[in-house]
C-alpha cells in the first residue's frame, strides 16, 4: 500500500474537489491518500519546504518551487469577472501608504495587490481574520478570498476588485488565475499520471454528483458555509472548468508569470506548459 499526502485548503472548493477520493468514489488500487487541510499560504510555505506529495498551491507561488513541483491539470480556480476583494471601512479615505492585511506573501492576490499598490505597508494574516482585523481599525483595508468575498459585514465596503486589477494589468480577455494544484517531481512519473488521473476524475465527479456531494459535506459539518453559500461558493471556483484546464487558463498563468517577471518577484519568466506533467510517457510506455 503507498501512502500519498495530499494537501488543501479547508475552503469549500478544495474540500469538494477532493472529498470524492475521502468517500471512496473514486480512487487507485493499493494507494491511500492521506489529506491534510491548511489555510493557502500555509501551504505554500509547505510547498517551499517540500512538505507535501501533492499539494495545493497559490499559481503566484508555483514560479518559486518549479525545480520541486510540477503543475497539475485539475483542481483549479480561476475567477472571471469576480475574485478577491479590496474592503474597508464604508467611506473611508485610503492614503498612498495604506495599511492592508493580505492572506499571505505567496498568494495570488498577494501578488497583484502589490504590483497594483506598491506603496501599501503590508501586514499578513490568516485569511479569516482579516475582515475582524478592517473592522477593529487594525489595517486599514484588507483582501478578503474564498467564501469571505460572499459574506461580509454591512460596515465593510469594497474598495477594488482583484479582477479590475487583473483586468487592467492583464489587457487580455483572461480569467483570474487563483490557486492550483503541485504534485512533487520525485514521484515517478508512471505514479505521477495516475495520480493526477484520479484528481482529475475526482473534481468531475465531484461536478456531476454536486447536490449529493454537497449535502454530505454539510451534514459531517465538513463546511463551514450553508447550503445557499456553498452552491453559489462552487460556481465561482468548483465548476467545470475546475476539472481540466483549457489553453485560455494557460495563457492566464503564463500572463501572471509575466507580470511577476517584469514587476521584479520571479527570477525568469516560466510557460507553464513546460511545468506540467507529460502524460504522453504513458502512451509511449505502453506502446
Amino acid at each position: 500500500m503507498r501512502n500519498v499526502t495530499v494537501a488543501h485548503s479547508p475552503d469549500a472548493d478544495d474540500i469538494f474537489m477532493y472529498f470524492a477520493i475521502k468517500f471512496g468514489w473514486t480512487g487507485i488500487k493499493n494507494v491511500k491518500f492521506d489529506n491534510i487541510a491548511l489555510d493557502i499560504e500555509t501551504l505554500n510555505q509547505k510547498a517551499l519546504q517540500n512538505i507535501y506529495d501533492i499539494t495545493a498551491i497559490s499559481f503566484g507561488l508555483y514560479p518559486k518551487i518549479r525545480d520541486e513541483y510540477a503543475l497539475l491539470r485539475t483542481a483549479v480556480s480561476f475567477g472571471e469577472g469576480y475574485g478577491p476583494k479590496v474592503i474597508k471601512l464604508k467611506d473611508k479615505r485610503l492614503k498612498r501608504n495604506f495599511k492592508v492585511a493580505l492572506s499571505g506573501e505567496h498568494t495570488t492576490n498577494a501578488l497583484l495587490f502589490k504590483i497594483a499598490y506598491p506603496d501599501a505597508r503590508v501586514f499578513y494574516k490568516n485569511f479569516l481574520d482579516i475582515e475582524s482585523a478592517v473592522l477593529s481599525g487594525e489595517v486599514d483595508a484588507g483582501v478578503l478570498i474564498h467564501e469571505s468575498i460572499l459574506n461580509f459585514s454591512e460596515k465593510l465596503e469594497i474598495e477594488r476588485e482583484l479582477w479590475d486589477i487583473w483586468k487592467e494589468l492583464c489587457k487580455d480577455d483572461l480569467p483570474l488565475p487563483l490557486g492550483g494544484m503541485g504534485i512533487r517531481r520525485s514521484i515517478p512519473l508512471n505514479q505521477a499520471i495516475e495520480y493526477e488521473e484520479v484528481l482529475t476524475k475526482a473534481v468531475k465527479v465531484a461536478h456531476e454528483h454536486q447536490n449529493l456531494l454537497s449535502k454530505m459535506l454539510l451534514e459531517r459539518n465538513l463546511i463551514r458555509v450553508d447550503s445557499q453559500t456553498l452552491k453559489k461558493y462552487l460556481a465561482l471556483y468548483a465548476n467545470e472548468k475546475s476539472i481540466t484546464m483549457d489553453d485560455k487558463q494557460y495563457d492566464a498563468i503564463d500572463k501572471l508569470f509575466s507580470l511577476g517577471y517584469e514587476h521584479g518577484f520571479y527570477d525568469t519568466k516560466l510557460e507553464v506548459r513546460d511545468f506540467l506533467i507529460p502524460t504522453e510517457y504513458k502512451a509511449l510506455r505502453q506502446s
